[in-house]
């Protein structure tokens, strides 16, 4: 009762419309839903990339039953992390999740989630951490790594929503379930919430994460390469 009471308030409701065409061809809005981490005291609001992708509208409902409009900060699909803004008027304020970590998890501990499925606001579903540093792949088709799998129910709408440690902290972001019905089954995967931390900054500075990569061609060797080089060996890679 205390982690819920500690915690819901820093989860939101999150509604999207996205425009979808049907069998005549005809441009639709469809709705979404999901769940979002109030992560500062600003408006910054934490949720997977898979629920806000192509929206064109956002609205994000706080505990106390109040709608806010929200805009698309930075979005990292590779993690499925995305971070959302509202603007609050005078006299409201947010209560930002409190963030823990996900590097001294245990397999059999108990964890917390706390989202919106089906649309039932702030549900909190117990269970404990099955797995830890499983490689999930996600609806956008990309492997997130180092996944934290769970057995505590998380259904459609709990996507964006945290995964606490008994201490009320947040040690995960659920993202997904495994499933053969579309339905929970007792296996569900969250990102870890060192994750985040890792990505946040640039998602708020960059509206992305800028990541180093390797620009890198390569061509093997043959005797005609070697000859007009002049290269004193005869096989490998030329970079």
């Amino acid at each position: 009762i205390a982690i819920y009471e500690k915690a819901n308030k820093s989860v939101v409701h999150i509604t999207t419309i996205s425009l979808s065409l049907n069998t005549f061809l005809e441009v639709l809005p469809v709705q979404g839903t999901g769940s979002g981490i109030i992560i500062s005291e600003d408006g910054y609001i934490l949720t997977n990339a898979h629920v806000v992708d192509k929206s064109t509208d956002m609205s994000i409902s706080l505990h106390d039953g109040s709608i806010h409009e929200a805009t698309l900060v930075g979005t990292d699909k590779e993690n499925d992390l995305a971070v959302l803004k509202i603007q609050l008027p005078p006299g409201i304020l947010l209560e930002p999740i409190s963030f823990g970590t996900a590097r001294s998890l245990k397999v059999g501990q108990k964890v917390l989630a706390i989202g919106n499925p089906f649309g039932y606001d702030r549900t909190m579903t117990i269970g404990t951490i099955s797995g830890l540093g499983r490689p999930v792949r996600t609806e956008g088709n990309t492997v997130v790594n180092g996944m934290i799998q769970t057995d505590a129910a998380i259904n459609p709408g709990n996507s964006g929503g945290p995964l606490l440690n008994s201490s009320g902290e947040m040690v995960g972001i659920c993202t997904t379930i495994h499933s053969t019905t579309g339905l929970s089954q007792g296996i569900g995967f969250a990102i870890p919430v060192d994750t985040a931390v890792a990505v946040i900054p640039d998602l708020i500075r960059f509206g992305k994460v800028m990541r180093g990569w390797f620009d890198i061609t390569m061509v093997q060797l043959d005797p005609s390469i070697v000859a007009y080089a002049g290269l004193p060996i005869d096989r490998g890679l030329l970079v």
